[in-house]
């Protein structure tokens, strides 16, 4: 370790993440599972030589990817040579993960709590072929999607609403579910030439699996099987049970987290 590693600072580290989920049990350290926390913390643990436990914007589930989850943990006095400290972190974590970026930000930064947006993108694969390239980032639905359905469906749940039909009911039990959508957009895109519909969706926070049954549910309209005002009446019903199925996990990447102006990270940090 070198001697910038261990002179004395009382900054908070943020770090932007990408991982490929399929290669891991979620985010979230889990007893007996191989997670991105874990992986991250137990590198840490080996640079900084001390115990480490990372606050994070946005844990998600087994299967789901991230492009720019962003992290991050306070110091015990040291100041990381962060450029050095990247190295030796991504030396250290297993294939499937990488940190992208550190940054010093203010000491009581914390990359949960002053989060104030963050952007998921889901992909569709809705050509005639199966997907090759992107098969491991994309839901493939054979039959063909009406977009502008989709879209129209989708109105209702722009701004603040109680999502009580759109989460894990295990997870809002007890707990207030109004969150707000700030964006819901679609895009036809190309990936290494295969085409794929993509929806960027962005709130101030999200339930659990929030953004994987509002998938599943707006592919119920796309499909033909819904009609694109039957959203409006899921939204109203406030139960799981009335929304479509939950999108599959590997569909889903978590692109970008906003945060609050003061918080010391730079212009360039998010991408």
């Amino acid at each position: 370790m070198s001697e910038e590693m261990t002179a004395r600072s009382p900054h908070a580290v943020a770090a932007l993440v990408a991982y490929d989920g399929l290669s891991f049990a979620g985010f979230a350290a889990q007893p007996g599972q191989k997670t991105v926390q874990g992986v991250l913390e137990d590198a840490l643990v080996v640079v900084l030589r001390r115990p480490v436990l990372l606050a994070v914007a946005g844990r998600t589930d087994s299967g789901v990817h991230a492009l720019g989850q962003v992290v991050s943990f306070h110091g015990q006095g040291e100041t990381p040579d962060l450029a050095e400290l990247r190295r030796s972190v991504n030396a250290l974590v297993c294939e499937g993960v990488i940190v992208r970026a550190m940054q010093f930000a203010c000491p009581q930064f914390s990359a949960r709590f002053d989060a104030i947006a963050r952007e998921y993108r889901y992909r569709v694969s809705n050509g005639d072929a199966p997907p090759l390239f992107t098969a491991g980032v994309s839901w493939r639905v054979r039959k063909p999607l009406d977009v502008e359905a989709m879209y129209e469906a989708s109105r209702c749940l722009i701004g603040e609403n109680d999502f009580r039909s759109f989460c894990l009911s295990a997870s809002s039990l007890g707990k207030r579910t109004f969150r707000r959508l700030d964006t819901i957009e679609f895009a036809w895109e190309e990936h290494l030439g295969e085409p794929c519909l993509s929806i960027r969706i962005v709130g101030n926070a999200f339930l659990h699996s929030m953004v994987r049954v509002i998938m599943g549910t707006l592919v119920e309209v796309g499909t033909g099987r819904r009609k694109p005002e039957w959203v409006a009446e899921v939204l109203a019903a406030q139960g799981r049970v009335h929304a479509g199925p939950t999108a599959p996990a590997h569909g889903l990447t978590l692109w970008s987290v906003t945060y609050r102006p003061g918080v010391g990270l730079g212009d360039g940090f998010l991408g």
